[in-house]
């Protein structure tokens, strides 16, 4: 999931494009507005591109409007449009097979059943992260009781066990070889943008140059979940365990929403102390983006292409 925003190539100011995306398997996705484009670089090197229009899964658009309400929807977007882009990055290093006739009800069969593993994995993700990063920290936290009553104590220790456990997940996964390369196009991806609201032409040379680090990353707003969750804790005084487990997993989208935009105005905004704030985001990003070669950057180009026309952008807010 990445919900965009970028930041630094020098240290001139920069004005946020809105365009924002999320690296895939040997490729990039972005989206603009109403529509997202995929590209992939497919094992003969050539550059397969996949646009659609985007649609949320939320039918109605006021929600979407809302501060603090509209994060919670953001977020449940991001995860369904990524894991919907992945599968189809996916599509093409699937093993060879025969191709197979299929009739126009196959398909659709097809359609309708990628959509409900789609929806399934999105759930249990949902649910998996709930358990490691929400309830396990709770629980571990548990132990300091006999040697402490005090509540501001054990709170601040389940939010370092919170925090831990999320640096530990982010290391050991940029520790796999499959991660890493999409480590780097996460790297490109943010690149490319970087260049754009930095004025630069979009070419590789600019956007070789460019940050691999944005204030609206998703990385950022992952880490910016963990400490707004670390705060809203302090308030949960249940004295029955059970209904502090449950309060903590019914808070989740109360913190997503607060986290999405503190992210939002980071993306938004230059001033000292906000930078100063996204700072600790920006520095886990080191784990999560890595320096892309060239013909990673080919392909985030070429995305942001399908679906931006960043040289009228430029004209008209830089």
């Amino acid at each position: 999931m990445h919900l965009s925003l970028f930041y630094v190539y020098t240290g001139g100011s920069m004005k946020s494009s809105n365009i924002g995306g999320q690296a895939v398997l040997e490729g990039i996705m972005m989206r603009n507005g109403g529509k997202y484009s995929v590209a992939v670089r497919k094992t003969d090197g050539e550059i397969a591109v996949d646009i659609q229009d985007y649609k949320s899964v939320i039918p109605w658009k006021t929600p979407l409007r809302i501060p603090f309400i509209r994060g919670i929807f953001n977020f449940i977007d991001s995860l369904v449009l990524g894991m919907k882009t992945l599968m189809f990055s996916a599509s093409f290093f699937e093993d060879d097979e025969e191709e197979e006739v299929v009739t126009a009800e196959e398909a659709a069969k097809r359609e309708k059943q990628d959509r409900l593993i789609m929806n399934i994995t999105v759930a249990v993700s949902v649910v998996l992260a709930a358990v490691i990063f929400m309830v396990l920290p709770y629980f571990l936290s548990t132990v300091v009781e006999r040697y402490t009553s005090s509540r501001i104590i054990m709170t601040v220790f389940e939010g370092i066990i919170r925090m831990v456990i999320f640096l530990l997940y982010i290391f050991f996964i940029s520790r796999m070889k499959d991660i890493r390369r999409t480590f780097m196009y996460h790297g490109a991806e943010h690149k490319c943008i970087n260049c754009i609201e930095h004025g630069l032409e979009l070419n590789v040379e600019n956007v070789r140059k460019s940050s691999k680090q944005h204030k609206r990353c998703g990385t950022s707003f992952l880490f910016f979940v963990m400490i707004v969750s670390i705060i809203f804790s302090f308030f949960i005084t249940a004295q029955s365990q059970v209904l502090r487990v449950l309060l903590r997993i019914a808070l989740l989208p109360v913190i997503a929403g607060v986290s999405y935009e503190i992210i939002r105005l980071a993306g938004n905004s230059d001033n000292p102390f906000v930078n100063l704030l996204s700072r600790p985001g920006m520095w886990v990003q080191n784990m999560t983006t890595k320096e892309p070669d060239d013909s990673m950057i080919e392909v985030g180009i070429r995305a942001v292409e399908e679906v931006f026309d960043w040289r009228t952008w430029q004209k008209e807010n830089l």
